[in-house]
């Protein structure tokens, strides 16, 4: 329930009898890759990647790592690979674009076959670096201009702290069109090996917009009517965009007002591969507003929590929202209460006018809790120090 550290690299481990999604797709024959960024357990530990359902891994195995985008290396499943031409300062390989062309191999070499590609891209994330080429378009457009002084040497440099960019405008738009240009590449690809009818492309984000490493969302207008950053519980921290592509089966420009979350992900891929549902899973399957059935399930309510900045939670059911911040204070902090359908924008707090929607709410939201005494348990049984 959050980036739990482990030095010198990665995070606390997934416990080794989580059954997880790669895992689900391997036992129905998929050939399972993932491409970018993992935290959820250090090299060789029983969250690692190839233990938890991937064939193949190759990227960062460690969150706080690829905050730095010019790394010494990265990770093929257990095999450290050195990027030359990153020691010292130097930057002669760009992560994001080795670990984007290893993705197109994985797709080329299982063409013939059923595979899943999970592709965590690392970009755009907190660090604004981008390689020349894709920042001299955007150079001096975006006045005026926030620079951001970050750590470019000394011992914890590339080891997290984000790197000084003087452009911070013009590099974020410059990440966001070689994102734009890897994901056209994939589709181009997935057409070309003659795939496309077979494929479904799902492309989404994790939360709403950072504001680390100079990043500005206000300036490009990031989360729009949306109040809140990553981190926030409002709809700017949580509400993100999600397309899926997949030709005879998605209308083309389709759209949907079905809330769904991202443990709908995993009944939804069972369901759409003939697996018998997994019990005790939150999700309910989306496939039939993808393909436009009538069927659709319906969440009862959707339930969030964060565990820094003083503990965060929220809750949504239907149009209704509440949110609290502040949880572990004393006294905690209050309970503010949105309609989204009316206010999208979560600026009037309804808390004071309705009661005894208020408080049914509030039961709900203090029972939505699941503990895990697992993931306590197994974050607990072995040595951070390995």
């Amino acid at each position: 329930r959050g980036n739990k550290e482990v030095k010198p690299e990665g995070q606390w481990p997934l416990p080794p009898d989580t059954y997880t999604l790669p895992e689900m797709l391997k036992e129905r024959g998929y050939v399972t890759g993932a491409f970018g960024k993992w935290g959820l357990g250090y090299p060789g530990s029983e969250g690692d990647p190839n233990q938890q359902g991937f064939d193949e891994f190759f990227g960062y195995n460690c969150q706080r790592l690829a905050h730095n985008y010019y790394p010494r290396y990265l990770w093929h499943n257990q095999e450290k690979v050195t990027l030359e031409g990153n020691d010292g300062t130097g930057t002669g390989v760009y992560a994001p674009i080795e670990i984007h062309r290893q993705a197109l191999q994985f797709l080329e070499a299982n063409r013939d076959t059923s595979f899943f590609l999970f592709y965590p891209t690392p970009i755009p994330h907190a660090e604004l670096l981008v390689p020349d080429e894709y920042l001299e378009p955007f150079s001096r457009k975006f006045p005026p201009e926030i620079t951001y002084e970050g750590v470019d040497d000394g011992d914890n440099y590339r080891l997290g702290p984000y790197g000084s960019q003087d452009q911070c405008h013009a590099a974020f738009a410059g990440m966001i069109t070689l994102l734009d240009q890897q994901v056209g590449e994939i589709m181009h690809r997935v057409r070309e090996l003659g795939l496309e009818d077979n494929t479904l492309i799902i492309f989404t984000s994790d939360n709403g917009p950072h504001m680390e490493g100079g990043a500005d969302p206000d300036y490009f207008n990031s989360n729009g009517v949306y109040k809140g950053y990553k981190r926030d519980l409002y709809e700017g921290g949580i509400r993100v965009p999600m397309i899926a592509y997949w030709p005879g089966q998605i209308a083309p420009g389709s759209e949907t007002d079905h809330p769904s979350a991202f443990w709908d992900v995993f009944p939804t891929l069972e369901e759409l591969t003939g697996t018998v549902p997994t019990s005790n899973l939150d999700g309910v399957s989306f496939l039939p507003t993808l393909t436009g059935s009538s069927t659709q399930q319906s969440h009862d309510y959707l339930y969030w929590e964060f565990h820094e900045r003083g503990g965060r939670r929220a809750l949504r059911q239907g149009p209704w929202k509440i949110v609290q911040y502040n949880v572990n204070a004393d006294p905690p902090g209050d309970f503010e209460l949105y309609n989204l359908t009316r206010d999208p924008g979560e600026e009037s707090d309804l808390s004071g006018m309705e009661k005894e929607k208020l408080e049914a709410l509030k039961e709900l939201l203090i029972n939505a809790r699941t503990e895990s005494s697992v993931f306590q348990f197994a974050s607990t049984a072995y040595d951070a120090e390995k």
